[in-house]
């Protein structure tokens, strides 16, 4: 069969992407072709279920305008498909003068970003929030929740087969050729399509270069490893803690995370994973590793960071030193009560200057949608997202 539009990655971007083309238009033949044997098993199903507010990203950016106005879908989507969520709020705080100058840029980024009732917080209210935190200054984000992105991944595709779409599992995408039609090629078959849409995530770079001539840039993959509080420790985390970023560098820290099933996460850090899909410290691709170290920007990242980056890197090894960055927010924190949790990767896109990409990123020519940088706050944007990859399509008269 032939299809108006091949979608290429199961994760939520790629299911929201397939969902609001339905939705827009329901007589599409729409296919989704994913690789593993199961829908968001990878950066969906591993990332610590925060719905994000939008309150760290520069106004008017991709990521906040996607981040806001994919928040309000979410929660409208979660709301009539009965999908459990808990806004919960969290406290962003500040251990130390030098952070002072970034929690109130952070503040006014939330109010130019249309977020109503952040609340600064002095020392006394912020044990009001979180009796056991340290801090000398903090804001409280009421949007801020929890939720499992693997059920609302699961519902999308629910949604899609609902509205005739098409979903397959265990087909990895080996070439891809445009033209009229094009042909997206996998190891079991071969799909005709009027237009592919590229949601691969970790590998997004790697499938956009077989459509495009002109992709300058690499996804390198960062993991992020995680403890978890001890069952008789979880009292000492209400909700979320985070502490205030390093605006230089593209991660939040590390920070606590009650889960919307239970548990208190803590973590991540953030160190070069040695293979795409690398979960473990063990896990190691000589080809994918090489490729990632060899690539110029990223050897400009790792001047620049160097520094930061060696301390990701020791946290990782350390769980003295995993605990002593933890200990920063909650000095109650002990090495045993953590016990070692799960692992993410994060697909981040580094241009060949050195820029690890800080907003979304598409890419597009007369055959091909390329979504080649979505890092989080992609999850709680995916439907924002979805539509915009689906008015890119649209516009096609596919």
């Amino acid at each position: 069969m032939k299809y108006n539009v091949v979608v290429v990655g199961g994760g939520i971007v790629g299911l929201a992407s397939a969902l609001r083309l339905l939705e827009k238009n329901p007589k599409l033949k729409v296919l989704l072709i994913e690789k593993e044997d199961r829908l968001a098993k990878h950066q969906t199903g591993n990332n610590s279920g925060v719905i994000h507010s939008g309150i760290y990203y520069k106004p008017g950016s991709l990521k906040a305008t996607n981040c806001i106005s994919g928040y309000n879908r979410l929660l409208e989507f979660c709301d009539k498909e009965g999908v459990e969520y808990d806004l919960c709020g969290k406290v962003i705080v500040a251990t130390d003068q030098n952070e002072i100058q970034t929690l109130n840029m952070i503040e006014e980024r939330g109010k130019e970003n249309g977020l109503e009732n952040v609340k600064r917080l002095s020392v006394a209210e912020i044990k009001e929030y979180e009796p056991h935190v340290n801090g000398i200054d903090g804001l409280f984000v009421p949007q801020t929740g929890i939720i499992n992105y693997t059920k609302v991944s699961l519902k999308y595709a629910e949604k899609i087969k609902e509205l005739g779409g098409e979903i397959v599992l265990g087909e990895k995408v080996m070439d891809i050729r445009t033209g009229k039609p094009s042909t997206v090629i996998t190891q079991k078959s071969t799909y005709k399509t009027d237009l592919v849409v590229n949601c691969g995530g970790l590998y997004s770079d790697k499938l956009a270069k077989m459509t495009m001539e002109d992709v300058d840039l690499k996804i390198i993959p960062f993991r992020g490893e995680y403890y978890e509080l001890k069952t008789e420790k979880s009292y000492l985390v209400k909700n979320l803690i985070y502490p205030v970023p390093d605006p230089n560098f593209p991660f939040l820290g590390v920070h606590f995370t009650r889960m919307i099933e239970g548990g208190v996460e803590a973590g991540p850090n953030a160190v070069l994973a040695y293979q795409r899909e690398g979960y473990k410290k063990s896990d190691f691709n000589f080809d994918e590793f090489f490729e990632s170290i060899r690539w110029g920007g990223f050897q400009k990242v790792a001047m620049k960071y160097w520094k930061t980056g060696l301390g990701e890197f020791y946290r990782s090894y350390s769980k003295a030193a995993f605990t002593k960055a933890l200990q920063k927010l909650i000095p109650e924190i002990k090495a045993d009560d953590l016990v070692p949790g799960g692992a993410g990767v994060r697909a981040q896109a580094c241009d060949r200057t050195g820029g690890l990409l800080d907003d979304f990123k598409i890419l597009e020519n007369e055959f091909v949608v390329n979504v080649c940088n979505a890092p989080s706050p992609a999850a709680t944007s995916s439907l924002a997202i979805g539509e915009s990859v689906s008015d890119m399509v649209l516009k096609r008269n596919v």
